[in-house]
């Protein structure tokens, strides 16, 4: 009885944690918010996302660093979906804030600040126009390793244009590779990343699953290695036939019999 007493308070911990009702919430702290971090605040779309991923064998993680223009607004709201847990809470560093006229403030600043929820991450902003500017990680323990999958997703917050640069190297533009939710942005090449942008989205959710150049080698090497590896082997294995075939001939196991010969008592194919 008193088994299933203890399964049965451990099966309700483990959906409560599912749910996302343990951690994540209160203010995030003030040294995490002012960590030091460069803005390119001379964006003309409302929301632009500066896409970056960590070196090859590297224990750090992928980052991304947002500028969002807001209107009328004293709060912002951030998420993230997850397959399980459903909207989760982004936790955020180096939070800034633009006022109209170019001023810059950090969290130091009293009415600048975030508090992070369970299911979402709630920025409070000094005024209500303006641009706010954060820096957050993406993907999970699995994708520290170089960035795989390389699928970068983000719950947009606000109505308008938005533009994703995507990481050094990436690609969006081959199907089998590569897919854009929502669909057909204006894409263009600067400085070796890629730069989608669209012009009128509503608040919801942007997917980009890329490939990089260097993978379009890696893929042709070996193709073109399994190619030479099994031409190899078929004109190895067609000429053992052309061998075996040969020496037959030559003990005249390949001799064909005429009709007339069968019966025959005379000598064996090979020595008449």
């Amino acid at each position: 009885m008193r088994r299933k007493r203890l399964l049965a308070v451990g099966a309700l911990f483990a959906l409560v944690a599912l749910s996302g009702c343990l951690g994540g919430g209160g203010e995030i702290s003030e040294d995490k918010l002012t960590k030091n971090a460069e803005y390119d605040w001379e964006k003309n779309v409302t929301a632009h996302y500066n896409v970056t991923t960590s070196s090859l064998l590297s224990f750090s993680s992928n980052d991304y660093r947002a500028i969002i223009s807001v209107e009328n607004r004293s709060t912002l709201e951030l998420s993230r979906s997850t397959l399980f847990r459903g909207d989760q809470s982004v936790s955020i560093r180096s939070l800034q804030f633009r006022y109209p006229n170019g001023t810059v403030v950090n969290a130091t600043h009293g009415n600048l600040t975030a508090v992070q929820q369970s299911d979402e991450t709630e920025i409070r902003v000094p005024a209500e126009n303006g641009t706010v500017a954060y820096s957050a990680n993406w993907g999970g323990a699995s994708q520290a390793y170089g960035g795989s999958p390389r699928t970068w997703r983000v719950q947009t917050p606000v109505e308008g244009s938005h533009e994703v640069v995507m990481p050094n190297g990436a690609r969006t533009d081959l199907p089998l590779f590569s897919l854009t939710s929502p669909g057909s942005p204006s894409s263009s090449v600067e400085d070796n990343r890629a730069h989608l942008r669209w012009d009128d989205l509503g608040s919801g959710t942007i997917t980009v699953r890329y490939y990089l150049v260097r993978d379009l080698f890696l893929f042709g090497g070996l193709f073109a290695i399994a190619g030479l590896v099994g031409g190899g082997g078929i004109v190895y294995y067609y000429r053992g036939i052309q061998r075996a075939k040969k020496k037959r001939e030559e003990v005249g196991l390949d001799v064909e019999q005429d009709d007339d010969d069968v019966g025959d008592d005379g000598p064996p194919p090979g020595v008449r």
